[in-house]
């Protein structure tokens, strides 16, 4: 397989993933908790899975035969936020809440345990690294991904899709049980989240201060 054929192979794969991901978002407006398009549901977690699958794909092809590219550089993180980002925007949507009766009274909640804070929270994480990476590289430093970003999305390959696994056929209205394990993958998510920017931050006070 000749070179060029070789760097196109991954770049082809990651704007799949973008393609993958519109379809998640189209399917997934089909279903609304609790019972209303079930199927659609089981349809959107196949297509997420294959999307989250594409990533470590292009990226394994692309170190093992060493065809790293600026397009890929750029597109791939782009791709991984459209689906990730776009996942945690719908989970915080009407389409999942829920009305929960408690003795005070009424409590409004929802069925993926992702509020719209914590969709403010997974922004501003990807806002500030991208920023830092940025600065980082304007002064001449490598900036590439770390080692707590590569966990994070590992994670929320993981528990993204088993949240939606749980809400569409576990009847967490009807489970406690299943509503606490989906409310703990949720607050890993946040919590993952958060942590995964810490050595950003880090590295960019201690690029400051070797200049100061």
């Amino acid at each position: 397989m000749d070179q060029a054929l070789k760097q196109r192979i991954p770049n082809a794969i990651t704007m799949l993933r973008i393609l993958i991901a519109g379809a998640f978002f189209a399917v997934l407006g089909f279903y609304r908790f609790p019972d209303q398009g079930i199927l659609w549901g089981n349809v959107a977690i196949a297509l997420f899975v294959l999307a989250a699958t594409t990533d470590f794909i292009d990226g394994y092809l692309a170190r093992k035969w060493d065809v790293v590219s600026m397009f890929g550089r750029l597109m791939d993180p782009f791709c991984d936020k459209v689906l990730i980002l776009g996942t945690f925007i719908y989970f915080a949507g009407p389409r999942f809440s829920v009305d929960a009766w408690v003795e005070s009274g009424e409590l409004f909640t929802m069925s993926t345990g992702i509020y719209p804070w914590m969709v403010v929270i997974a922004i501003a994480r990807e806002l500030l690294v991208t920023s830092i990476r940025g600065v980082l590289e304007s002064m001449g430093h490598k900036s590439g991904a770390k080692w707590s970003g590569k966990i994070k999305m590992i994670f929320q390959s993981f528990a993204l899709p088993l949240i939606l696994l749980l809400v569409v056929n576990c009847k967490p209205e009807l489970h406690p049980g299943v509503m606490l394990t989906i409310n703990i993958l949720a607050w890993l998510l946040l919590i993952i989240t958060v942590w995964s920017g810490l050595p950003y931050i880090t590295g960019l006070l201690a690029v400051m201060r070797g200049k100061s």
